[in-house]
């Protein structure tokens, strides 16, 4: 499914022209209307500065979801590849040949996940998410077979690094889907484009240039907060440097 918060340069493409429209339209009532009293101007001085705060705290409230929401995504990369590391190590809890399949297979499950964070495309992503159940299945079935015959604390110890291996999986996968709301984003672009409106109806038509002021620093706002938000298609993205390390160290002599 489509969802244009996915691409921030969409964002930015879409919002710099609606700012600037909003901006020329208020800019084009008060051009319509006669010079505001003094007690009026006060007045919409009062309200615009109003507004401009209460956009403001908007953005930094938006701002700082996203970042907590890219942290978290960082943070759960890096468990990933703890509990994958930690759980290589365990597998010598097991018997020779056990070891040895549980070894490959975190290999191999290790290179999907790696891939898994550097696709872009959804038909490749259920590919991979397909091919990953398939592996973890496996997993589970080559750490719990043993377990089963020798049902010793050393081989729990063995079993619950997989569980773990198995559960960092999910958080990563709840952690690339808790995005900023829809319902945030209707608001900040709502105030946005009354601000819009608001700063060119008080600019009365001087200086064409100064409309794209507030469009341009707002837009480039938008497009910050959806690229941070956006786990695949922005510039800023989380690489997975741990996973890969980790990878590189397991392939080594």
């Amino acid at each position: 499914m489509f969802n244009p918060l996915d691409y921030p340069f969409l964002i930015l493409a879409l919002s710099l022209p609606s700012f600037w429209f909003a901006a020329w339209v208020g800019a084009s009532l008060r051009a319509r209307r006669r010079a505001m009293q003094e007690e009026s101007h006060e007045d919409f001085s009062f309200v615009l500065g109003a507004t401009l705060t209460l956009l403001g705290l908007i953005i930094g409230f938006t701002f700082s979801m996203a970042v907590s929401r890219y942290e978290q995504r960082k943070n759960y990369e890096e468990d990933e590849a703890s509990a994958i590391g930690t759980e290589y190590i365990r597998a010598d809890l097991l018997p020779a040949s056990d070891a040895a399949q549980v070894r490959a297979l975190l290999r191999s499950y290790l290179d999907q996940r790696i891939l898994y964070y550097g696709s872009r495309s959804e038909r490749q992503r259920r590919a991979i998410n397909a091919q990953t159940a398939q592996v973890q299945t496996q997993l589970w079935s080559a750490v719990t077979t043993p377990a089963l015959t020798q049902q010793t604390c050393v081989m729990a110890l063995a079993v619950s690094g997989m569980n773990d291996v198995l559960n960092s999986q999910g958080y990563t996968q709840a952690a690339w889907w808790n995005r900023i709301p829809t319902g945030a984003w209707v608001l900040l672009v709502s105030i946005s484009l009354f601000c819009n409106l608001l700063i060119g109806y008080a600019m009365h038509m001087k200086g064409r240039f100064l409309f794209l002021i507030l469009p341009i620093a707002l837009s480039v706002s938008l497009f910050l907060i959806a690229d941070i938000d956006s786990p695949r298609h922005g510039i800023i993205s989380v690489r997975p440097q741990n996973l890969e390390s980790l990878a590189e160290s397991l392939r080594s002599p």
